[in-house]
This record gives structure tokens, sequence and C-alpha cells, in this order.
């Protein structure tokens, strides 16, 4: 799909989803232009904005489906090569000094995310950058300036070791550059969102939760293999914290530890408290699978770090500038979905493009101006409700992983959705889980649907219980002295719960 004249896009952020935006673009014949404040990240050395290589991130299918909408088959083939498929949680725990281990599938079809390390996926992307005719790459360029109504921007571009031009009082000169329109791919501290904001009436919301994570890692067995199940997403849960490890392809795991940050306080204090507070709270890990020593040495260097939660509306100004992915709706990691929602943004703000005309082959540049401020418009309509959605879900999915995984009650729901979708697919009963990472469903309807499945599902079993109630009365009132209504309510709760930890 070609356009009479090219349009000029400026791509500012070349993380995954601003080279989906960029290869999204160039596929429509627009010439394209991307902005990094980092270096190249294929260079060894190059040091991420937070100092660290950052949580796995999780590949699900709406961020596979926006990827293969680039129509880049070699991308996917090579990043599903380097990824490890995940199947359900692994929930560790001990009990009488015996250490144990619970599976928990995703999917009663046996449909997985993926394990994917943040690194590879924004090699294979900017390979494809590289390779692509009409889009050039620009590293160690930041965004200092944005007139959204004369379409400018400026960036102050500094290499490595590079000094300032004597005389410009430590300042390195700007470059300026012209666009039709500026999509902001720039991460939770956006500098276009921030300079958009001078322009457009922006609902803002930010959030910090009162939780810091420090990144550990798992190595591989001294004969190369993996030390648990490369299958599943590792939890060691405990109320108020909890240790997650996630595999990677080279038999390690990545692994987090995310706890309030008084707890952080206190294991600062004192490396024996740390190596006691993961004896009690995560027992397995240490050292049957990390050593005291690296334990130690992991959580002393590596950074202890804030999570944050933004929301905004709108995620446009007029036709000139939209923003997308973290820079719009950063959400928690709990989830596994902020990288998945930031690739399904490029997908459904192109389908709005197109939808709106935009790159009609007849347009003028008036009509396409209109065009593309209508797909915007649209774009923030459609895309609004969903992310704040999926911010929502994120953050009860932390109390679902450090706590509500071991409860019966999440356990009993999980069982009888799972039983209903495997046997009856024909009621369209399906987990919230199922949804959110094996489906296109829009997230705002899932959460319409899984509330209205939570109050058919409460009925049913208040229903079930008012039941056996009544008949165990009707019993106990003929034969007293032979059965009890304790007694067979006792039964029914122990009947469910073997199942539901089968």
């Amino acid at each position: 799909m070609t356009s009479p004249t090219k349009q000029k896009v400026v791509i500012v952020g070349a993380g995954p989803v601003g080279c989906l935006a960029a290869l999204y673009a160039a596929a429509r014949g627009d010439d394209v232009d991307v902005y990094e404040l980092r270096g190249d990240f294929r260079i060894p050395g190059t040091v991420p904005l937070n100092f660290t290589k950052s949580i796995n991130l999780s590949l699900s299918h709406r961020g596979i489906t926006a990827i293969e909408r680039s129509n880049r088959d070699d991308a996917i083939k090579k990043i599903l090569q380097e990824v490890v498929p995940i199947h359900g949680r692994m929930i560790h725990g001990k009990d009488n000094g015996e250490l144990w281990e619970a599976p928990q599938a995703y999917d009663v079809h046996g449909r997985n995310n993926y394990s994917a390390d943040r690194g590879m996926l924004n090699n294979v992307f900017l390979d494809e950058l590289e390779r692509t005719p009409n889009i050039k790459l620009f590293f160690n360029h930041k965004l200092t300036g944005a007139d959204f109504e004369a379409n400018k921007a400026w960036f102050e571009r500094r290499l490595p070791g590079e000094s300032p031009v004597p005389g410009s009082s430590g300042r390195v000169p700007e470059i300026e550059v012209s666009f039709d329109f500026l999509i902001g791919a720039d991460g939770a501290h956006s500098a276009t969102r921030y300079h958009m904001m001078k322009f457009a009436r922006v609902d803002y919301q930010q959030e910090y939760i009162d939780t810091l994570w420090c990144e550990f890692r798992i190595p591989p067995s001294p004969s190369n293999d993996f030390l648990i199940s490369p299958s599943h997403l590792h939890i060691w849960p405990g109320k108020e914290f909890m240790f997650i490890a996630l595999p990677s392809v080279d038999k390690s795991f990545t692994c987090t530890l995310f706890a309030p940050a008084i707890h952080y306080a206190k294991l600062e204090r004192s490396t024996q408290d740390l190596l006691e507070f993961f004896d009690l709270h995560f027992p397995g890990v240490c050292p049957e699978l990390i050593s005291p020593t690296d334990l130690i040495e992991q959580f002393t260097s590596n950074p202890h770090l804030p999570l944050i939660s933004i929301k905004c509306k709108p995620h446009h100004h007029d036709s000139r500038v939209v923003i997308v992915g973290d820079a719009a709706h950063a959400v928690l990691p709990f989830y596994g979905q902020g990288l998945n929602a930031g690739l399904e943004d490029i997908q459904v703000l192109f389908d709005s493009l197109d939808k709106q005309g935009v790159y009609y082959p007849n347009s003028t540049p008036a009509s396409r101006n209109l065009a593309r401020q209508a797909a915007f418009q649209e774009y923030t309509n459609n895309r609004t409700a969903d992310v704040h959605a999926i911010n929502d879900l994120s953050k009860q999915n932390y109390v679902e992983m450090r706590w509500g995984v071991k409860q019966p009650l999440y356990r009993l729901r999980k069982y009888i959705e799972e039983a209903l979708y495997h046997y009856v697919p024909s009621l369209g009963w399906q987990t919230q889980y199922t949804r959110v990472s094996f489906s296109n469903q829009r997230y705002s309807e899932i959460i319409d649907v899984n509330r209205r499945q939570g109050r058919i599902l409460g009925l049913v079993l208040s229903s079930t219980l008012v039941s056996t109630l009544a008949v165990a009365g009707v019993l106990f009132w003929k034969q007293p002295t032979k059965f009890s209504p304790l007694s067979a309510l006792r039964g029914l709760s122990r009947g469910i719960l073997s199942r539901i930890t089968q």
C-alpha cells in the first residue's frame, strides 16, 4: 500500500513498540525517522536507562498478532527461535520441612505464552529497520522540544565521550526536524508526552505502588540444563511480597523479588537477614538454586527499582502527535501485558489510519490531515478504555500472584471455569487469563464478561450450598441419629477441594 505523496513520520523511541510503529509506517510508504535517546542496543556495553537487564518480557497472542501484521515473516521466525514457551505457573512452598511445587496450567487446551529477553527482541526489530530503505535510525538523540502547531521537533545529539562545543555554556547543539506527524514511543517518562501536554488538555494520573523490585539470576546446571522446569513461570508467594523466575534460552532464569520498600530497608541492613528472609519465605531458592554468595552479591549490586503505573487521556493532539506503549499507559508487570498492549497499540493505531483513509491513493494534504485527525481521535476513543482496563487488571493480578494462587476459592473458580470451557465450549465460558493472553478481545470487554461470569458463579454456588443444606436438613429431620448436616457439608467441601488440588 503506497501513498501519492509520502508522509514524513518521526518516531521517538526505538524500543520494541517504536520499532514496530516504524515497520507499520514504512510498509505504507512513509519516510520514517526513528530517534533513540540511548545508544545502539546491539552494541555490547550500551547501558539501559534503569541500569539493569530488566524483567523478562512475556510475549502472548495479541503481541504476536500485532507483529505478524507487519508482514515481517523473518522477524517472527527469529523471535520465536529465541523464546521459551511458558505453559503455566509453578507455585512453590514448604510444609512440614518438605519442599513442594504445584503446577497451574494457563489454558485447558495447552496454549502458551513465551518468555522473551528484551535485548533479543529489540535487536531483531532494529535489524529489520536497518534493512528497510525508507527508515533511518538515529541513536543518542534526546528530544528537547516540540512545536505541534508548526510540526517541528528538536533533538540534542550527544555521543558517549563527546564534549560540548566551546563557548556553548555546556549545551550540545540541537537539530531541528520537521514531520507530518510524530509518534511518541519513549516510555513511562516520555518526553513526547511532556511536550504534547503543552498543547493538549491531557488528564494524567501517575502512581508508584509501595513495591520495589530487584533482579536475580538462577544459573544453568553444571551440565548446562535448566535447574527447574523451563515450561513455567515460577512463583514463591508471600502475601505481601513474592519471588518469581522466568526461563531464558541460555538455560538460566531471570528472577525478580517484589516487596514493599520497608522490607528492602530491613534486608539492606544485614546479609544475614537477607539469607534468613529467603530461607523463610522462598524455600528452595537459596542455596538450592542461587548460592548464598551470589544471592548477596546480586541483591547488593543490582538496583532496587520502583514500579510505576500511568493513565492519561487523550493519547494524541490534533493530527500532529500520538503516544503509544508506556508513554500512554505504563502498566505494572503482573499480567505480563505491558509489551503486548504496546504492540497492540500499533495495530489499533494503523487500523484506524487505514480505516479513515489516510493512505487513500488520491488523498490531498488537507484531506489527509483531516483523516489523520479522525484516526487519532478514534484511536484515543478505542484504546483509552482498554489500556485503563489492563492497568487495573495488572494491579489486581499482583494480589493474586503473591497470595490468591494459594487460596481454595481462587482454585475453585479456576477449576469450574476451566471445566466449563473444556467440556461445554458452546457456553463461551473462559477464564479471565485465557481471554487476556490467548485472544484479541478488548481488555475492557474482558472485565465486563469476567464480572458477569463471577455473578453467575456466585449465584450457582450459593444455590448449590442452600440446596445441600436443605436436603441435609430434611434427612436430619427424618433420621436425626444417623445423619448430620455438618458432616454432609464437610464431605461436600472435601470433595470439591480434592478435585481442585489434583
